[in-house]
């Protein structure tokens, strides 16, 4: 933690230098650091497998703790639970501690919380149907435009019926109604076909199938409670458990992106910090973007691009710079690229490519770098004052304090059992939403039926009269009419006194 080493160069002119502690990320001609003030100018960590890109994501997080600032990261192999524990003492540590110029090194754990979809390896994430969204559950879902546009006329009868979309079954129940009303819904909103809330209902199987029930739901997640610090002030490290997770690439997906895009509606505007409020690692990041439908691919454009002035920093974590769409590419400032393979065509237009957008260096060959580096070097290119791409240079990364590898089921559950979030999490809360409300209503419906079908038998019937009676799905129609017709009359109403105060 304390270990010393070189700062780089400051300039007191610089608006975007502070007096926070650069991140060290290793020495090539020069020690390299990550300046935390452009830590929110995202980043991007390539390189084949087993090269190092899990070590560098490792002591990045570890820097950005060490500075006060939150880290969110997913744990694809289990690896990164290592930053848990201290890591032991080594001769090859040793070793590169002193290449590098690293003194007074110490070995530490780091402030951990573990989080986990399916509630197994970590507290439980949740969201809401609603929090969700109508645009993010249809990628998950993987509708076509007519299914998609049912979804969005269901969320809006919700809106308009002050119904809570919470879990799966919300979500169902609320599609049973639309198909049975789906002639009175038609004439508001558009045609609804029961064919088409049918295809949704049958994706809504599938999704329970991948273990998404488990995800909707409350307590919904906190925003806060992944941007803690702990009382030494170092930033807690969120480790979601992606083990699993991985082998579901669409809910993957949309998680992470859900998560970003609730972090940038929240969050306040704060320009350019000395140092990142929340800073993001996604590994595997190709799973983002891979199959996703263009409208998705645009939302994570956007987020990535404007969710740097709420003080976010999000850094890519994939083995080909090819798996990131150029305009995703091209908003990601700090580079750390570690070897890769030339075998293929596209892997070496891969490499032509990662060259190309390096700051050149004249005294190294950045091509030839790429296929002749061993583990635990990178081509390192961090932006330096005044947001200027840095010269590219071939580094040795530095190694982390933590441990280099996965841990324990009992050092896991000693964690859990400390963490400052358990007892918010662990229980579901099942209060009175959608499923509930729908079924109350078809129930006051059912009775009110069965009342004015015995108040009838009780009364003599004139011949040929013909019978008042309603069934309990007219029953249901009407009763929805009658309140979107309220609801229109009120939009109206305000409409005419707002002209009337104008006037």
């Amino acid at each position: 933690m304390g270990e010393k080493l070189n700062r780089p160069p400051r300039q007191r002119k610089d608006p975007f230098m502070s007096e926070v502690d650069p991140i060290l990320v290793g020495k090539g001609e020069s020690q390299q650091f990550l300046l935390p003030s452009y830590g929110n100018r995202h980043g991007l960590i390539t390189g084949a497998t087993g090269t190092g890109k899990t070590v560098t994501l490792q002591i990045l997080a570890e820097g950005f703790s060490r500075i006060g600032v939150p880290v969110f990261l997913a744990d694809v192999k289990g690896d990164l639970a290592g930053l848990s524990q201290a890591i032991s003492p080594h001769p090859k540590i040793d070793e590169r501690l002193e290449k590098i110029g690293i003194e007074g090194f110490e070995p530490s754990g780091w402030p951990v919380v573990f989080w986990d979809l399916f509630g197994n390896r970590g507290h439980p994430v949740r969201t809401t149907i609603s929090e969700m969204g109508p645009l993010l559950l249809t990628s998950l879902l993987e509708l076509n435009d007519t299914q998609e546009g049912v979804l969005n006329i269901a969320f809006r009868v919700a809106d308009e019926q002050g119904l809570l979309l919470l879990d799966l079954e919300d979500l169902r129940a609320l599609l049973r109604f639309v198909a049975e009303n789906s002639k009175a819904i038609s004439q508001q909103y558009g045609n609804v076909s029961s064919t088409s809330v049918a295809a949704v209902q049958r994706r809504l199987l599938v999704l329970d199938e991948q273990g998404a029930e488990n995800f909707f739901g409350e307590p919904a997640l906190d925003l806060s409670d992944i941007q803690r610090v702990d009382f030494g002030g170092r930033g807690v490290i969120n480790i979601l458990a992606a083990d699993k997770l991985i082998q579901k690439p669409r809910l993957y997906a949309t998680f992470l992106l859900w998560l970003l895009s609730e972090l940038f509606e929240e969050l306040p505007e704060v320009g350019d910090p000395e140092k990142p409020r929340l800073v993001f690692f996604f590994d595997e990041a190709h799973l983002l973007f891979d199959h996703a439908p263009r409208a998705l691919l645009e939302k994570v454009e956007q987020v990535v691009r404007l969710i740097r002035s709420k003080g976010v920093g999000v850094f890519f974590v994939t083995q080909n710079p090819l798996d990131v769409p150029d305009t995703v590419l091209g908003q990601l400032g700090n580079r750390i690229q570690h070897a890769m393979r030339a075998y293929t065509p596209r892997e070496q237009k891969a490499i032509r490519v990662a060259a190309q957008t390096f700051r050149s260096n004249p005294n190294l060959d950045t091509e030839s770098a790429f296929t002749q580096m061993g583990v635990g070097e990178a081509l390192v290119s961090t932006l330096q004052a005044k947001g200027v791409p840095g010269v590219v240079d071939r580094t040795l990364i530095r190694p982390p304090t933590s441990r280099i590898g996965p841990i324990s089921e009992a050092e896991r559950q000693d964690i859990r059992s400390r963490s400052p979030v358990g007892g918010r999490y662990d229980e579901t809360l099942d209060r009175e939403s959608a499923a509930e409300v729908l079924q109350l209503r078809a129930e006051k419906v059912a009775r009110e039926a069965e009342k004015n079908t015995e108040s009838e038998r009780g009364k003599s019937k004139p011949a040929q009269r013909k019978s008042n009676r309603q069934s309990p799905t007219e029953a249901a129609v009407k009763s929805f009419l009658r309140s979107m017709s309220t609801t229109l009359g009120r939009e109206i109403m305000r409409g005419i006194l707002g002209v009337i105060k104008k006037s």
